[in-house]
């Protein structure tokens, strides 16, 4: 009888261990399992978010008397002209602050200083695929330094056509000027980039002066643009009545530094398209200029 119970007694406690392995066993695994998916419950928190393509966005920087636009969709990036030398930090930060690490085409509209100053800069500390500018060649250190940081890297420059059209994110981007070989100012040199996105559209000017829009002109492109990036600064050169009537857009945004030494913009481009009833933009007096297409409908919005 007492093995009997001894008997009993080592059964139960048999089956007493195996069940305490057992619920072990599970809260073991409920433990690992709590813990993977607060593991990816916090990758999916602190993961990006994934580009939206359905918009496109554009982004006119205020760099003082220079010109730098920054265009994106999805996870396409473009970026027209870098501002000048002394700007070309603050670019680099603001680029890296909005966590873009490259850039799919950069294009450095003609080499004027203001336009392509930061060009090297940008050049050394994004990786970049297509690199744009003009046929023609300046002798300052300026130029010569965007040509040693392409060179560094084994890039190489494509001069673009006028007519040559490419595919950008769920956009389509025409190259529309230059149309010569020879111009007597390097501003009418300047590469000029329509930027079509749904039913909305952009272009880029550069510093194409009058003699570039006449030629854009004969030549019968479709100029059309909702959002015009103003020619020169907002120069008397640029902007001429013909052309901004061919364009019609609705707003136009000009690169100006407050108070600078050249007059920019001119009283007579400012009333040329206030009598077109175009709603201006300026980075002297709104900062940084963005515009946000879905393909219908733009919004902007200013720094100031």
């Amino acid at each position: 009888m007492i093995r009997s119970i001894s008997g009993l007694t080592n059964i139960t406690r048999n089956k007493a261990v195996r069940s305490l392995k057992f619920i072990i066993s599970i809260l073991v695994i409920a433990v690992i399992l709590g813990v993977a998916f607060q593991y990816y419950q916090s990758l999916q928190e602190t993961a990006p978010e994934t580009p939206d393509q359905s918009y496109l966005e554009v982004k006119f920087f205020d760099l003082g008397q220079a010109d730098c636009t920054l265009i994106r969709n999805g996870t396409h990036t473009m970026l027209i002209d870098t501002g000048a030398n002394q700007t070309a930090s603050k670019l680099v930060g603001i680029l890296k602050s909005m966590e873009i690490s490259s850039i799919n085409v950069l294009v450095g509209t003609h080499p004027h200083e203001d336009h392509i100053g930061g060009m090297d800069a940008v050049i050394k500390q994004f990786k970049i695929e297509t690199i744009y500018m003009p046929d023609v060649v300046t002798t300052t250190q300026t130029f010569s330094d965007v040509l040693d940081a392409i060179e560094a890297k084994a890039l190489k420059i494509t001069h673009p056509e006028a007519g040559t059209i490419f595919d950008f994110g769920s956009a389509r981007c025409t190259v529309l000027a230059p149309n010569s070989t020879h111009y007597e100012d390097i501003n009418n040199y300047s590469i000029v980039i329509k930027t079509d996105f749904g039913k909305n559209s952009f272009l880029f000017m550069g510093d194409a002066e009058n003699t570039s829009e006449l030629e854009m002109l004969s030549k019968k492109y479709d100029l059309k643009a909702d959002v015009l990036k103003v020619g020169h600064h907002g120069s008397d050169s640029s902007t001429g009545t013909e052309f901004l009537k061919a364009v019609s857009p609705r707003y136009a945004v000009i690169f100006i530094g407050k108070d600078n030494d050249y007059g920019h913009p001119s009283a007579q481009t400012l009333q040329k398209l206030n009598d077109n009833n175009v709603i201006i933009f300026r980075t002297d007096l709104n900062g940084t200029v963005t515009v946000k297409s879905d393909g219908n409908d733009l919004t902007f919005t200013t720094d100031r």
